[in-house]
């Protein structure tokens, strides 16, 4: 397939999360897993940003001058938060319908986010760079995972960062994030994720190295029910999260 045909867009997942995009913002919806793992996916982007950047910790806004991309944004539960740790944040997505409803979610929070329904090859084509560029449960839902992983990595700045965050490709993430998750507790709709498209870390690591991304840490991510809260892990088995960074000085 020519470089100009290729595309990471998977239509059916377009639109499965198309259909669902009025939730986004309700935490005791169809989004309601999203909404109960966000605070350890943002004080782990807060920490590394800070560790990397050499930033003060106890800044309200550590990420202040850093232009971040959220790709696959959805209806913007990341992207909010992040730019109110300061960062200028440019939130993408596929569905129209995705950002229509994170552009009246900011527009309501007084959060200045730049929402484009837009893929990930388009703003490499447009010649856009980041300081981050967060791949927050995406990659699984892409047609094409070596190709939007590397069009990814194209746009991170010399001293920049990329975090990936996915699930697993084994038998017990398909017992715990299928069956268990969609099927049993009902946490999500059937059918969110499919096995074959769940996606094992050295399949992320490759287009990464082979795109000059060194990988800084991999981290196993789980929901402890005692506690009611997901918590960081040694045990990549099921959901984890990837940071890589490009070689260079950041401007």
């Amino acid at each position: 397939m020519s470089a100009e045909a290729r595309t990471t867009i998977d239509q059916s997942e377009v639109d499965r999360f198309s259909a669902m995009a009025a939730e986004w913002w309700d935490p005791t919806g169809k989004f309601k897993p999203l909404h109960k793992i966000n605070p350890v996916r943002l004080a782990y982007i807060r920490e590394k940003v800070i560790e990397h950047y050499g930033r003060d910790p106890k800044s309200a806004r550590p990420l202040e001058g850093l232009r971040v991309l959220d790709i696959g944004c959805g209806g913007g539960l990341l992207s909010e938060p992040v730019a109110r740790m300061g960062a200028s944040v440019l939130g993408a997505d596929a569905s129209e319908k995705n950002i229509k409803i994170a552009i009246t979610h900011s527009a309501q929070s007084g959060v200045e986010v730049d929402y484009r329904a837009v893929t990930a090859e388009a703003l490499a084509a447009q010649g856009e760079t980041f300081d981050i560029v967060l791949n927050m449960e995406v990659v699984e839902h892409v047609a094409d995972v070596d190709f939007f992983l590397s069009t990814c990595a194209s746009m991170v700045r010399p001293g920049g960062l990329m975090l990936v965050s996915t699930i697993n490709r084994t038998l017990k993430a398909a017992a715990l994030a299928i069956v268990g998750a969609e099927y049993v507790l009902r946490w999500l709709p059937r059918g969110t994720h499919q096995y074959e498209k769940l996606v094992r870390p050295d399949e992320i690591e490759r287009p990464l190295a082979a795109n000059g991304m060194h990988i800084l840490e991999t981290k196993g991510v789980f929901f402890n029910p005692l506690q009611n809260q997901w918590n960081l892990s040694a045990d990549i088995d099921v959901n984890y999260m990837m940071l890589a960074s490009r070689p260079g000085t950041a401007t």
